[in-house]
């Protein structure tokens, strides 16, 4: 078969194991940085050209797009779906998981646990939506930041206050969330591919740092899913759309809360942490996908 890896940098580590996992497998895989890309639209059908040719023959395709570069990303994959070309993370269902708004809100229509979240149009009354979230300490979350970035945990009233007040005065928009304070600091990552978790670790963050994110120094552990977690894993993937995504959960005392679904999650974390080979796995959903393997 041939794979195209869309990703705009060959030498990550996620780009890496994945060209090494296909060619192990009989594959060719080529790696496209969908920038790159133009995509043509026309009557005699839908086409890519790529930096001096067009892209043709592709059986699969595995997006590896940035946030930053969502709206064009998500165009080319599209694009590669206009052709029949399979892909391993649908446009949409990387859309849904972009958007934290959109993507807590199908969750939620699921009846799967979350934090309890509020989001107002720069709403002046800052109690009312702290109280509606379960009063102090709450999560401050910008809607477009990643890995960490722009998430303020407000210990009081008035940090509250301040923090969405600065926010709103810079017409950023912000979702208040619930602080889980049995998770101390610790989340779970599942990895799941084609309706099964493939590898599960548990993140904690550094001493005094309530986000557990590995790019923040936080450190990681394999952990052995309860049944009721695996389940919530596999169900919010489905939710948003995604065939491999990375589902961020805080274990409560009312269970598994999922913080958000991931539609390009890293595979070096969760692979040197478990010692699975998870690019294996999203290789063989592609040979399950592809009818007409060559």
């Amino acid at each position: 078969m041939k794979i195209a890896i869309l990703s705009r940098n060959a030498s990550l580590y996620s780009t890496r194991r994945l060209v090494e996992a296909a060619q192990k497998r009989g594959h060719e895989a080529q790696v496209i940085d969908h920038l790159m890309c133009n995509i043509e639209i026309e009557q005699k059908g839908p086409s890519i050209y790529y930096k001096d040719r067009y892209l043709e023959d592709f059986d699969a395709v595995i997006p590896r797009i940035g946030a930053s570069v969502t709206f064009y990303g998500t165009a080319v994959v599209r694009q590669f779906e206009m052709m029949e070309v399979f892909s391993v993370v649908g446009s949409r269902g990387i859309v849904h998981s972009r958007d934290k708004l959109r993507c807590l809100q199908m969750l939620s229509k699921e009846r799967i646990g979350l934090p309890k979240t509020v989001f107002t149009n720069y709403s002046r009354n800052v109690e009312h939506v702290v109280e509606s979230a379960g009063g102090v300490p709450v999560v401050l979350k910008l809607l477009e930041g990643t890995q960490g970035l722009g998430v303020v945990l407000a210990e009081n009233q008035n940090a509250a206050q301040s923090v969405l007040e600065a926010f709103n005065g810079l017409k950023a928009r912000v979702i208040v969330q619930e602080f889980i304070r049995e998770a101390k600091g610790a989340d779970i990552r599942a990895f799941v591919v084609d309706g099964e978790v493939v590898g599960a670790m548990k993140r904690q963050g550094k001493e005094g740092e309530f986000r557990s994110n590995l790019h923040r120094g936080g450190s990681s552990r394999i952990i052995e899913l309860t049944d009721q977690e695996r389940y919530v894993a596999i169900r919010a993937a489905k939710a948003v759309g995604l065939g491999v995504a990375g589902v961020d959960m805080l274990q409560s005392e009312r269970g598994p809360l999922v913080l958000e679904v991931n539609s390009s999650p890293g595979l070096e974390g969760i692979e040197k942490t478990t010692q699975s080979d998870i690019a294996d796995k999203i290789i063989q959903y592609i040979e399950r996908n592809v009818k007409n393997n060559h």
